[in-house]
């Protein structure tokens, strides 16, 4: 592979990405990429957030031998890298601060956001009370009763939130909604969108502040083991996580890449958010840029499924879709049972409830690598913690969570 250089100029990944929004939006757009281009070289800026990432958000995260789950597979020598121990409880705030920082010194003084799982709302509501700025977090109805903790803390944290009843009640509907917002509150707020999609420059924008993970996790790993790692592995639902965690290793070629989606009830099933791995994907356009997105053969988009709350999104971000194409990166999806097992299995072997969304990629691992590659090493991005996900697991494995 060729020293990785994507986007282009045009916020395209090879032919994903791009711009497809309303005329009113593209100045909008156009100014914040400038801003970000402006904030790159600025060494304050920088300076600025990561002294946030260390006092404010406890980076750098650890990178973990989880030694009895490496034992119970008797396959790869796994780590984890501990982003589930961030403040707020995932890997969300990384891109939060980033995004909610140049907002400010943008001059916005309103922040919108969308959520699916509640920990990009938790992240945003939490960075939001930091810097005094009132945010309103649209999030679906369905997932508001799923993610109540989130919910919750979400208000404690100061967030207005706006329940969404349209479509599937969920993270696509919610993101919907947010951007029609920000359409009519453009001049004077900010759009903190959680993951690596929506227009450009957003999916750039979102991987470039999370990358921190995997510049970290490299460090770290050459540190322990004395070289890089043989696998490197993420969940999928729009990409932030395992982009953050991808991006650094991109161009090292001997550094095999596992992306892991939600299949749901079966990747080619109705009820799936499988976007790459589903015989129901195919490149479309959804909330702003060009990618493989669930949609039937008229183009319209179907209503994706999870278990997990974060992974439940019918798109994914381009750049996974450009990655997909050059088989850089290689994608797998993983059932509601398959993630549940390996969500009790993790808490069990190695004290760590892992959110749902991660315990995807667990659950990958263990079904792909059991008694196998002994002699390599894995990393695997621990990207959020199991809280708030403790009432949908014992509801979906029949257990009263109150007794």
């Amino acid at each position: 592979m060729k020293t990785y250089k994507q986007p282009n100029k045009l916020g395209r990944f090879g032919e994903f990405g791009g711009m497809y929004v309303a005329e009113t939006l593209m100045p909008i757009l156009l100014e914040l990429d400038e801003s970000y281009k402006k904030i790159q070289k600025d060494k304050k800026f920088k300076r600025e957030l990561n002294d946030l990432f260390k006092n404010y958000v406890g980076r750098p995260s650890p990178l973990y031998h989880a030694k009895n789950l490496t034992k119970y597979i008797n396959g790869p020598k796994i780590y984890f890298k501990r982003d589930e121990l961030n403040h707020t409880g995932a890997h969300k705030i990384n891109n939060c601060l980033g995004q909610i920082l140049l907002a400010k010194k943008m001059g916005k003084t309103r922040i919108i956001a969308e959520t699916g799982a509640g920990q990009h709302g938790v992240a945003v509501s939490a960075v939001s009370a930091y810097f005094s700025m009132p945010c309103f977090i649209f999030m679906g109805s369905k997932d508001i009763e799923r993610q109540k903790p989130n919910v919750f803390r979400m208000k404690l944290l100061g967030a207005t939130i706006i329940p969404v009843e349209s479509g599937s009640k969920s993270l696509k509907d919610a993101m919907n909604e947010a951007l029609r917002e920000w359409i009519k509150r453009c001049r004077d707020s900010a759009y903190v969108i959680g993951s690596t999609a929506g227009p450009h420059p957003y999916p750039k924008m979102v991987r470039d502040f999370q990358s921190v993970i995997g510049k970290e996790a490299r460090e770290q790993i050459l540190k322990v083991e004395k070289r890089l790692p043989d696998i490197v592995c993420a969940c999928i639902g729009g990409g932030s996580n395992s982009m953050g965690l991808f991006y650094p290793f991109l161009n090292d070629k001997k550094v095999k890449l596992i992306g892991v989606e939600a299949a749901g009830e079966g990747a080619n099933t109705k009820k799936t958010a499988a976007t790459m791995t589903s015989a129901n994907s195919s490149p479309g356009v959804l909330h702003g840029s060009y990618s493989y997105v669930l949609q039937n053969k008229d183009g319209q988009i179907n209503e994706a499924h999870s278990i997990s709350a974060g992974l439940d999104y019918p798109g994914v971000g381009p750049e996974h879709s450009y990655l997909k194409e050059t088989k850089r990166v290689k994608y797998f999806s993983i059932t509601d049972k398959e993630a549940l097992n390996a969500f009790q299995l993790c808490s069990k072997l190695e004290g760590i409830i892992p959110a749902l969304e991660p315990s995807h990629a667990l659950a990958y691992l263990i079904k792909s690598f059991k008694n196998k590659d002994k002699n390599k090493i894995l990393i695997l991005n621990m990207c959020g913690r199991g809280d708030k996900d403790l009432f949908t697991a014992a509801n979906a494995l029949g257990v009263d969570a109150n007794e």
